[in-house]
């Protein structure tokens, strides 16, 4: 196989070779495994970029109609999946929650002690409930004080409510997250700009649990259906698993994989998907905005396939923050940002280097849908 193969592939898989129309929106959530969500309005543009038509209103409405739901999956990150999945994305990934306990307990906190956390914070979570109302119904049930730490994420030095484990003391996120290794929690509607956490079985309508085992084998095939073709340390970086838990999962199923040579690169594909993998091609110029964090971007240990080494920095920066980028046939391009005042878009772009009047003329026609679906019907854009 060519990586021009893969990269036809990838982009179809991911709907970014031809936008899905509106009505196909959930499918193209669970195709893409999931839209990256630590920012809901990046993982809004990243719905946007491949889906036709798409107003910030749908996903809304999907979200609010239970069809969508917000919750920590790979890397216990936050991502958008469809609700009726959810178990596979986080039964999937719960060997990344395990990693969790096994710290808790490196630091000298008890299994019991553990445990009794974890219960406690399923218990409590039949109903949508904010950060400070779960700490302070779990630290009632533990017969333990409620306590408040600095730090926020990402840098804030806020207080956040938080439950003493142990010798340990928990802010509520990373309580759910030890949780996560029991139990499975998603997101709920805000309630005055703060959000609600509850357990999947007491909000998804028809809520249908699985078996770690089965999860982790259909989170696998539904990564290669997305990401493929890929290797083991390509899936475990994308669960925040172990390499060595990876290829495990790896191993169970790969009598369905067909191994593929990509110019050098050994790597594995679903049998079903050889043929199309196979006779993939796009028409080019294939011109994308990506928001931050777009999970085309977050699927692959080797990354030369995307973005060129001298400009790596650019995309993939500090704090693990991945960088809006101008994604032209499957490659990172140059970056950009947005900034509306008003009915105004600005939109600026920043290359890596030249690129043609064709590509130039593709930006600016993304640049004003962006427009349209960020209700900024007036677009201005500037690439230097």
């Amino acid at each position: 196989m060519t990586w021009n193969q893969v990269a036809a592939f990838r982009l179809s898989r991911h709907h970014l070779a031809e936008r899905a129309p509106t009505k196909a929106l959930i499918s193209v959530v669970n195709d893409m495994a999931g839209a990256q969500a630590q920012l809901l309005s990046a993982a809004q543009i990243s719905l946007w970029s491949r889906v036709r038509d798409l107003r910030i209103a749908h996903v809304e409405e999907a979200l609010s109609e239970r069809m969508l739901v917000k919750a920590a999956c790979m890397r216990r990150t936050l991502f958008l999946v469809p609700s009726e999945h959810l178990a596979i994305f986080v039964r999937g990934t719960v060997r990344r929650a395990e990693k969790e306990i096994r710290w808790a307990r490196g630091k000298g906190v008890p299994d019991r002690v553990v445990d009794a956390a974890i219960d406690a914070a399923l218990g409590v979570l039949d109903e949508p409930l904010t950060r400070p109302e779960i700490a302070e119904r779990v630290s009632r049930a533990l017969g333990v004080r409620m306590q408040a730490l600095h730090g926020g994420g990402w840098g804030s030095r806020r207080k956040v409510a938080a439950v003493p484990v142990g010798e340990l003391t928990y802010p509520i996120v990373d309580l759910l997250h030890l949780a996560a290794a029991r139990g499975v929690v998603c997101y709920g509607p805000n309630r005055d700009n703060e959000p609600t956490f509850v357990r999947a079985d007491a909000w998804i309508p028809h809520w249908q649990d699985l078996p770690v085992e089965q999860a982790e084998g259909m989170l696998l095939r539904r990564y290669l259906r997305a990401f493929g073709p890929a290797a083991a340390a390509d899936f475990s970086l994308w669960t925040g698993i172990s390499l060595t838990e990876a290829r495990e999962i790896w191993a169970r199923e790969e009598a369905g994989f067909a191994p593929v040579n990509v110019e050098g690169w050994a790597a594995a594909v679903l049998q079903e998907d050889l043929d199309e993998l196979a006779q993939a091609k796009f028409k080019r110029p294939l011109v994308r905005l990506l928001p931050y964090f777009d999970s085309y971007l977050l699927g692959h240990k080797e990354r030369e396939h995307l973005v060129d080494v001298k400009d790596r920095k650019n995309v993939y920066r500090a704090q693990g923050w991945i960088a809006p980028v101008v994604l032209v046939d499957g490659r990172a391009l140059a970056v950009w940002a947005h900034h509306r005042q008003g009915n105004r878009l600005r939109v600026n772009v920043t290359k890596f280097g030249t690129i043609s009047r064709r590509i130039t003329a593709a930006i600016r026609k993304e640049a004003r849908d962006l427009g349209r679906f960020l209700g900024a019907p007036n677009v201005d854009v500037q690439i230097g």
